[in-house]
């Protein structure tokens, strides 16, 4: 799929907009997998360069039927096991669909779906890219893979050594997402994309220890790509993880507040395996502007990692905390590694 070029002048404009708002703050489980597997698993090469000329038919457009209860899982199909239990028990479901990683077909998202009663995502990294995708290292003609694009690697990904840091406001790197990546995402049927490590706007121009600086340049051409994308793809859902401080909060692109080019919000490690009580704040924030967008309320889903899938006591504790807020919890292993169902039943 081509992108056209977005177009130039006052319309992609990005500034912050800066406004205060009040602060009312208001047994075992069932574990479906059991092989071993992460985020990442290396590609096979199972599909082609260029996505499918028509996508998956979808039963609904812009928005999340329901966020509760939620799932994210970055596995297989095989992994995941009972695929009609899992749609039978989840309404928001986050896979990883890259097609090269072979996790799911068509066919199986279509399953997830159950005719559109569930809003399954794809996984979707912006902010860096894993050695182990096909696209690190090959890219069709005309783009430039993230191995070959130097301009816009900024680092390794502490924690994460298969994984590079990119700057996302690079040119090149854009047009990888938008004409490859993404697009073969979508043929695949998911009904939107679950966007990661946006939280690189939040760096700043030192990189805070992180490795990867993010100046005032860089921030404003992130949030452009998130507008990109919702022109690329309007009837898809984009729900954003992690990088819900002010900076995307109050940002204002092409005119447009930030958080209504987003359908939902997620957060990590809000309650578990600490409590971070900065994270919440900034998801009640959220919260209570009220925002919707495709014409439901923003979701907010709160995701939370207590090592196993067996202490139902600590993630019974997660899921009230998040709850108590109005957020849609999950807890499961660790970030790292996604690849079970942890069915707590509460």
């Amino acid at each position: 799929m081509k992108v056209p070029a977005p177009p130039s002048g006052p319309t992609l404009e990005v500034r912050p907009h800066f406004r205060t708002f009040p602060l009312g703050v208001s047994v075992v489980a069932l574990v479906w997998a059991a092989q071993p597997g992460a985020r990442g698993n290396a590609a096979r090469a199972t599909a082609a360069e260029r996505p499918a000329s028509r996508p998956a038919v979808r039963g609904h457009g812009r928005s999340i039927q329901a966020n509760a209860p939620w799932l994210s899982f970055y596995g297989s199909a095989k992994q995941m096991g009972d695929l009609q239990r899992v749609a039978g028990t989840f309404r928001l479901i986050n896979i990883d669909a890259d097609p090269d990683t072979g996790n799911f077909t068509p066919e199986q998202i279509r399953i997830l779906r159950a005719d559109g009663r569930n809003t399954v995502l794809s996984y979707l990294n912006l902010g860096s890219c894993e050695r182990t995708r096909r696209y690190f290292r090959r890219a069709p003609p005309g783009l430039v893979s993230c191995s070959a694009n130097r301009a816009a690697r900024l680092g390794v990904y502490r924690g994460f050594p298969d994984e590079i840091w990119m700057d996302p406001s690079n040119a090149d790197h854009q047009r990888l997402i938008l004409e490859h990546v993404a697009p073969r995402l979508a043929a695949s049927g998911v009904d939107g994309f679950f966007l990661d490590n946006l939280e690189i706007v939040e760096h700043g121009a030192t990189g805070k220890g992180t490795g990867a600086p993010c100046n005032r340049e860089c921030v404003a051409g992130t949030l452009r790509l998130v507008a990109r994308l919702r022109q690329a793809f309007p009837d898809l859902v984009l729900v954003m993880q992690n990088a819900t401080s002010a900076t995307t909060r109050n940002a204002i692109v092409e005119g447009v507040p930030f958080p209504r080019l987003l359908d939902g919000i997620s957060r990590e490690e809000v309650y578990a395996p600490k409590y971070d009580r900065d994270a919440e704040v900034e998801l009640l924030e959220w919260k209570q502007w009220g925002l919707s967008a495709g014409g439901a309320p923003l979701s907010i889903t709160t995701l939370d990692y207590v090592g196993n899938c067996r202490d139902r006591h600590r993630a019974g504790a997660v899921y009230a905390r998040s709850r108590a807020n109005g957020f849609s919890p999950y807890v499961t292993v660790s970030s790292a590694n996604q690849d079970r169902v942890c069915d707590w039943q509460l």
